[in-house]
């Protein structure tokens, strides 16, 4: 049973909510989703893929039957491989249609792991040794990416993985190119004990009709994923989801905003939950098209230099953005039929306003601003479709779900629920909630319980509800930059910066300072083939941030600012950046020329290492550096 509406009101969600949630969704598996859609339309297009994003580039399509089939031999392989109970297959891999099968096939057998292929093979390692991982499914070696180099650094590192099973992208590959490949493979030396297979081969000779093994039991309260964090604010934790957070997501955004057999364009990695949840299930279940678009995404090759080309060619009806892929479609004409896109969705950080009028008013383009994190399976609000959008605003909380700024004190305990327009942490309750960490020890405070016994989950991010019950994120809790006692919220630098007109994306954090404690800076990317001095900058900064406290001290434009792998700003490196040049240039002023780089402590956070000339020791350097609030040690 759909939504039966698409929201417009909240009075729509009154309705929708009166039919219990049960009954809106009868499936027990993510695997009947995809069983489902095979039996519904058997010959219909699952999922497109192309390796580059030229347009004239060679589709290649899955039937709904193959990917029923490629998903029911890959799970009855990972489970005759171990991965049963509660050892996991991880998947480090690019956009693929195997990765998309492994996903459904991993969640199937036992828990499916995706990790992101750009983290550190020391990273990796330690999520597949706390997953408890015993197949890996990873890329063979291949030109112009290291996934295989990380994965076999990471393998030497994890020795409880048994079986790697390797994708070999040769096969999306045609001539002269395929037969060039073979020729200029890297040689990659294992340094693992590991069995290593084919995933072709491997699952060829497993069952593509019928699963050879029960599917675990647990139902709907199954632990069947560990998704990873995104690591801007530290080391990346597993966040368990369960089938029935999953199930509720895929009905949620294919009810609450899809069309029926809707092409959905996927540009958004796998490996995170946006675009593992919120396109890939519920694309089967929407019996719609998902095309991926290049392995990398928004950042393969020439994705954004096509992206309406592509548009047209799929017919496209809806994509997903983040505002760094919107502020860089943005500066590219549109020189294609776009008539069949209806909306984006943006999110994963705050979208500027004139950024979202830009964009508007040159495609047309309707965009809906939501809010979701990994800990809540993804998506919690969304602007109504067919209702008022509230530009700045996540909109209502989707149906069955509930959020509500509170009152938060420094132990972690509820005090109250904030006032209209109040401004608190937003909290989350709702069938999608994860049950928390697999580490334990990282569950502290993560939820609060309120006097009737509902448990919260806390955002960590600031924010209120306006009178009409829309939600307003006004800055993350742990992103605050606090300048002498007083809070400011980094998102107004950033929204000031974002109407300059020749920034495209800008990022606030706080530098240290003797003072202060913290002092704002900036760092912002230009538009291609736009000016602007720091100076310039500064001066806008100074008319157009209104509070005077807020305003950016330094700013320092770079070519491209550094982003995680679903386009967020990564932050930390930011606060690196700024960190080694301050304390560089407070040696400097006492004539001490130091090298300082700058290290991720997992007890301390970010610790300055310095690097001494020679004649200069620790008493030299405390009294300077002990004037900052960072961590510091002497190298070596």
């Amino acid at each position: 049973m759909s939504w039966e509406r698409r929201i417009a009101t909240q009075e729509d969600i009154r309705v929708i909510e009166e039919t219990p949630l049960e009954s809106r969704i009868p499936e027990t598996s993510t695997y009947e989703i995809v069983a489902k859609s095979a039996k519904r339309d058997p010959n219909g297009i699952a999922v497109s893929f192309q390796l580059k994003g030229d347009p004239k580039s060679k589709t290649y399509d899955w039937s709904f039957t193959r990917f029923f089939e490629e998903v029911t031999r890959a799970a009855n392989l990972f489970h005759s491989l171990g991965a049963r109970d509660k050892a996991s297959v991880a998947l480090l891999l690019p956009n693929l249609p195997e990765t998309l099968a492994g996903l459904f096939a991993g969640q199937t057998a036992s828990i499916v792991n995706p990790i992101n292929p750009l983290l550190e093979p020391e990273q990796i390692a330690s999520i597949l040794r706390d997953a408890d991982a015993k197949v890996l499914v990873t890329l063979k070696a291949f030109p112009k990416t290291d996934i295989a180099e990380r994965a076999a650094e990471a393998l030497a590192m994890a020795p409880g993985v048994e079986t790697v099973i390797e994708v070999d992208m040769l096969h999306y590959m045609t001539p002269p190119l395929s037969w060039i490949v073979p020729l200029i493979r890297p040689k990659v030396k294992a340094q693992h004990k590991a069995k290593v297979l084919n995933w072709a081969k491997a699952i060829a000779e497993q069952p593509g009709d019928r699963l050879t093994f029960d599917i675990p039991p647990g139902g709907k309260d199954r632990v069947c994923a560990y998704f990873h964090t995104g690591g801007t604010t530290g080391d990346p934790k597993l966040a368990q989801h369960t089938i029935g957070g999953i199930l509720y997501q895929a009905h949620a955004v294919n009810d609450g905003v899809f069309g029926e057999k809707d092409t959905i364009l996927c540009c958004l990695p796998l490996f995170h939950c946006f675009g593992a949840y919120v396109m890939g299930a519920a694309a089967p279940l929407n019996g719609g098209r998902l095309v991926l678009m290049t392995p990398a995404g928004f950042r393969g090759e020439g994705v954004i230099d096509h992206f309406w080309k592509l548009v047209e060619k799929y017919k496209v009806n809806f994509f997903m953005a983040v505002p760094t892929a919107l502020a860089a479609l943005n500066q590219r004409d549109i020189d294609a039929d776009v008539s069949t896109l209806n909306f984006s969705v943006c999110g994963s950080a705050p979208l500027p306003v004139e950024l979202f009028k830009q964009f508007e008013s040159k495609t047309g383009i309707r965009i809906l601003e939501g809010f979701g994190q990994t800990e809540a399976t993804v998506v919690c609000s969304v602007n109504p479709p067919d209702g008022e959008r509230k530009i700045g605003s996540v909109g209502y909380p989707l149906p069955y779900t509930d959020m509500k700024a509170l009152m938060i004190d420094g132990e972690g305990a509820l005090t109250r629920e904030c006032d209209t327009d109040e401004i608190g942490e937003l909290c989350i309750t709702g069938p999608h909630v994860f049950p928390g960490y697999k580490e334990e020890d990282k569950n502290k405070n993560i939820f609060v319980i309120d006097e009737a016994g509902t448990k919260w989950l806390r955002s960590g991010d600031l924010g209120r509800v306006d009178s009409d019950g829309y939600f307003w994120i006004t800055g993350r809790a742990k992103d605050l930059i606090i300048r002498g006692g007083h809070n400011i919220d980094p998102g107004q630098i950033e929204e000031a910066l974002a109407g300059h007109p020749a920034i495209a994306f800008a990022g606030a954090i706080g530098q240290p300072d003797a003072y202060a404690g913290e002092i704002p800076c900036a760092y912002v990317e230009l538009k291609e083939g736009a000016s602007a001095t720091p100076e310039d900058i500064i001066a806008f900064a100074a008319e157009h941030v209104s509070e005077r406290a807020a305003r950016p001290v330094y700013v320092e434009i770079m070519d491209e600012l550094p982003k995680t792998a679903v386009g967020k700003t990564f932050k930390p490196d930011l606060r690196k950046s700024a960190i080694k040049r301050v304390l560089i240039g407070a040696l400097a002023e006492k004539e001490i020329n130091a090298g300082v780089t700058v290290e991720n402590d997992k007890l301390k956070g970010l610790v300055a290492v310095i690097d001494l000339p020679e004649g200069n020791g620790r008493t030299d350097v405390a009294p300077i550096l002990d004037r900052f609030a960072v961590p510091w040690r002497l190298k070596g």
